[in-house]
């Protein structure tokens, strides 16, 4: 078979549905006998059949790649649409999406501009504005899609920063340039905040240390007392805050910020305002939309649709209040979006993102949205934070693990006691290893997390199709697996270790 044959054009159409229909049957067969959410494969023990493939040396037939693909991919594979994965912010995906996909990655449109991408610019920008719209952000609101939250983060700080830096030139007595501006400028957030705020920081130039932690309280979301302090001190020393960045939905807790009062402080104090809504987005389609109060007061937006829309990787936008400010990520090249092309209203998305060739990524909620509804996405998300609700209670019940905080949403962190006093360290020890030892198995997946200095264990619950029964049959797993450790350490350090500092449960 030549070079050309492999080409997918209107001589290869048929060779490409048949390809494409092998590889899906492949999949689907493979999601209908997974029975465990992983193998347990180490890299040690995958690493050598990955390695060991000639990359010079083709096999020339799809079937042969595939069988291949199951080896090293398939058969160990994390499927995160299994009930009992429940680690991280990863969602099964809703078929409608992934039919998207296919159509996405057969056309491969571009969407830097409009002469690559046609009706899909426009389908794209409409996608904007139905979010912007179901936000609140009014009618001068505007967005692009991203590569995910990160992106989506680091994008919204860069406006706030050079938004911030015309603000100061613009009032300052004196000509300043950006870089004497720069080492002034600060974010406030949470301390309960996502890493990539840190990482923007320094991608921006400003530095890690350029990011101030605001302290939380008992159920993890931003104290607005705190906030106000830092806002005034800032003011006091003549820094400038460039943007406070409030949470709806954190990673580890679920919980969200209380916008409505972190808005009040940030127009008294001038502020740009971003809400980083990676994961609660689901609200806005939810029966529990007022969660997200205040949010359409913010100046920037952060979503994720491949979190709490159900939609394959990668699906996410940053939204504006104010569509001039897009302005600081605006650049013109002759070859591909030249200035007079603005001025001829033709859209080129180029114009508003920092990228430049980009996936046509709202294809996959655009046919979500035609095929399922607006209301189909909130009654999914509804019953994980419904069924997240539910093992709340089933956790504070049980005197076998400590659960930190109530969610809104649909994230548990909690950790197994042990049955009688134990020290930190050991206290630590059993929970980690439950983790690993149940990755080990397959039985399922959960994550871990630190609180306050411990570690702590945490379940993600994005799939509808969890039950409480595998809730239960997990936690059960878990008592296994920390019991058994607890047995093995104290038994071979009791003699060694000095009296412990006991571990109670906290008071409910």
């Amino acid at each position: 078979m030549s070079s050309r044959s492999h080409l997918l054009n209107d001589g290869t159409a048929e060779h490409y549905r048949r390809s494409v229909t092998e590889g899906v049957d492949r999949v689907a067969d493979r999601i209908a006998r997974t029975e465990r959410p992983f193998t347990g494969v180490t890299p040690s023990q995958l690493g050598p059949a990955v390695h060991g493939i000639d990359l010079e040396e083709p096999l020339g037939d799809p079937a042969a790649a595939l069988d291949e693909l199951e080896s090293v991919y398939l058969r160990d594979a994390v499927y995160f649409h299994h009930p009992r994965y429940l680690a991280h912010l990863n969602c099964p995906v809703v078929i409608p999406a992934v039919l998207g996909e296919a159509v996405i990655s057969a056309v491969n449109s571009s969407m830097d501009t409009w002469d690559q991408s046609a009706g899909g610019t426009l389908i794209e920008r409409h996608l904007i504005k139905w979010t912007a719209e179901r936000i609140g952000l009014g009618t001068a609101a505007d967005g692009i899609f991203t590569s995910g939250g990160t992106q989506s983060n680091l994008q919204a700080l860069l406006l706030a920063r050079d938004e911030a830096c015309r603000l100061v030139e613009k009032n300052s007595p004196t000509p300043l340039r950006k870089p004497e501006i720069l080492p002034r400028l600060r974010i406030l957030t949470s301390e309960c905040s996502h890493f990539s705020i840190e990482k923007a920081a320094t991608l921006l130039g400003l530095g890690a240390d350029a990011v101030v932690a605001v302290p939380c309280d008992e159920d993890r979301k931003m104290r607005t007392s705190a906030l106000a302090a830092e806002l005034e001190r800032c003011e006091r020393e003549d820094l400038v805050v460039m943007a406070v960045v409030a949470t709806g939905g954190t990673t580890d807790f679920g919980s969200i910020d209380p916008l409505p009062e972190i808005a009040d402080l940030c127009e008294q104090f001038g502020t740009w305002l971003h809400v980083d809504a990676a994961y609660g987005c689901g609200l806005l389609v939810s029966r529990r939309r007022a969660l997200l109060e205040g949010i359409e007061r913010a100046d920037s937006v952060t979503v994720d649709y491949h979190k709490s829309f159900f939609q394959p990787v990668s699906s996410s936008a940053v939204l504006v209040r104010d569509q001039a400010t897009l302005r600081h990520v605006t650049y013109h090249a002759d070859y591909l979006n030249p200035a007079r092309m603005a001025e001829n209203d033709i859209p080129n998305l180029v114009d508003k993102s920092i990228q430049t060739t980009r996936r046509f990524d709202a294809l996959k909620l655009w046919l979500t949205l035609r095929i399922m509804g607006a209301a189909g996405i909130g009654e999914l998300f509804d019953e994980v934070v419904d069924r997240a609700a539910d093992a709340w209670r089933m956790l504070r019940d049980d005197p076998r693990f400590e659960v930190v905080t109530r969610p809104q949403l649909s994230t548990l962190v909690f950790r197994y006691l042990p049955p009688s006093p134990a020290g930190q360290s050991l206290t630590d020890d059993v929970n980690l290893h439950a983790r690993h030892a149940l990755s080990a198995s397959g039985e399922a997946v959960i994550a871990s997390t630190v609180v306050d200095g411990r570690h702590y264990l945490k379940f993600t619950l994005l799939n509808p199709e969890t039950s409480l029964d595998d809730i239960a049959t997990v936690l059960d797993l878990i008592a296994e697996h920390a019991g058994r450790r607890f047995t093995e350490r104290r038994g071979g350090l009791e003699a060694q270790l000095p009296d412990p500092e006991p571990v109670h449960p906290r008071a409910s």
